[in-house]
């Protein structure tokens, strides 16, 4: 969605080239009095950032404000069908969502061809990213993505659960209308203090539509199958969210509770087959291969049999097994394991409130550190200003040190 309207100035004058004059009032005043007049209430959201307007929330007059709808959606007297129609008109957003087992290595320091691929046709709305495994700390982990996405959005809210990492950014305009993030989250291995498996959730509503996002890692090895259904349903029964969101009832399924639901991570489901038959079917990769393989995927089959994630939906599968590379190559495990190649890595969703389309299904072949390849009340307008701040400089060394854009991914 990038056709919004806003209400802005009437009249604008752009900034030097240099953008580093500093005017006195008396100046200002002047250039004013002498820019043209030009009417950008008809302009969309492209057109004005394009041209350095600032676009935020509509100016309201008195009269605006006695009339407004306090009840709509949920939500404060800065919220009504107006401003839906002016930054949502299509009723829809785009959402990029990404999974990483890290394998607890340091993240690339160029994370640009991840995040802004040339085939997106548009800049998302809201960056979801999810890692497992985690590699590096939390706060660099979360500027990198900032630097990379650049300043358009802002780091909505993040969650951490152990080496479970789940990151949300969001367009700035659209902050002021979510409301405040909550987060829950579940441990598959109770009483353990280092954390490695369970589930980290995030719940908010946007608007009207309450928006809830998964991050798990589940049990590992393929014959722990009814592990990892057991693992699903533990989740969908624990995470305690929304506490501050009002609601009718309360379903033991946290997956009930939201309108829009994400479940992302490394699922750990295997191909149930002989790792040769893998191979041979992959020395002519190609859709027909893909399909083929996934008669043996074990998160199919417990969709099929209604035990697990049977409500989902996925996009279609067009990429290899995912898992398990020798870190550093795009070769399948040559270790002594022999680990079959398999799509433990997923993203699937689920809707009760009109359709969701997933409009790109792929996984990321350019990062090389892991043995998985990456597939990609009010909160007032909160959001992390430090990693903001942070990206910034960084971006900003980037742009005037041509040598650094070259810097690899591996």
């Amino acid at each position: 969605m990038r056709s919004g309207r806003a209400v802005v100035w009437d009249s604008y004058k752009p900034m030097s080239e240099d953008h580093t004059s500093v005017s006195s009032s008396d100046d200002r005043e002047d250039d004013v009095k002498d820019s043209p007049r030009h009417d950008y209430r008809s302009a969309s959201l492209d057109e004005l950032t394009n041209i350095g307007i600032p676009v935020g929330l509509p100016i309201l007059s008195p009269g605006d404000l006695k009339h407004k709808n306090y009840l709509f959606g949920g939500f404060s007297s800065l919220l009504g069908a107006s401003e839906l129609d002016r930054y949502i008109p299509k009723r829809s957003i785009t959402i990029f969502i990404a999974t990483w087992n890290m394998n607890g290595k340091e993240p690339p320091q160029n994370l640009e061809d991840f995040l802004l691929p040339e085939a997106l046709e548009q800049v998302p709305d809201m960056y979801v990213v999810g890692t497992q495994e985690s590699g590096g700390s939390r706060s660099e982990w979360e500027v990198r993505l900032q630097a990379a996405i650049g300043p358009s959005h802002v780091l909505f809210t993040s969650a951490i659960f152990g080496v479970l990492h789940l990151v949300i950014f969001l367009r700035r305009d659209l902050l002021w209308f979510c409301s405040v993030p909550e987060e829950a989250t579940y441990s598959l291995r109770p009483g353990v203090a280092y954390k490695t498996k369970g589930g980290v959730g995030i719940g908010f509503q946007f608007f009207g539509t309450r928006l809830l996002f998964i991050n798990s890692h589940l049990t590992a090895h393929e014959e722990k199958q009814q592990y990892r259904i057991q693992n699903f349903r533990n989740i969908c029964h624990s995470l305690d969210i929304p506490r501050l969101l009002p609601h009718k009832f309360k379903n033991k399924d946290v997956t009930h509770r939201y309108d829009c639901v994400f479940w992302l991570g490394d699922l750990n489901f295997r191909l149930a087959v002989s790792r040769d038959h893998v191979f041979e079917r992959l020395k002519q990769p190609g859709q027909e291969a893909y399909e083929h393989l996934l008669q043996w995927d074990q998160l199919s089959q417990a969709q099929q049999k209604g035990e697990a994630f049977t409500e989902f939906k996925e996009g279609t599968i067009s990429f290899p097994p995912t898992f398990k590379y020798d870190p550093g190559t795009d070769h399948y495990d040559t270790s002594s394991k022999q680990r079959v190649p398999s799509y433990t890595d997923r993203i699937l969703f689920k809707s009760g409130r009109g359709a969701i389309t997933c409009s790109s299904y792929n996984y990321c072949p350019l990062f090389r550190t892991s043995d998985h390849k990456p597939v990609v009340p009010l909160a007032a307008g909160m959001f992390n200003r430090d990693v903001y701040l942070e990206a910034l400089r960084r971006r900003r060394r980037f742009l005037y040190q041509p040598s650094l854009k070259n810097c690899p991914v591996q």
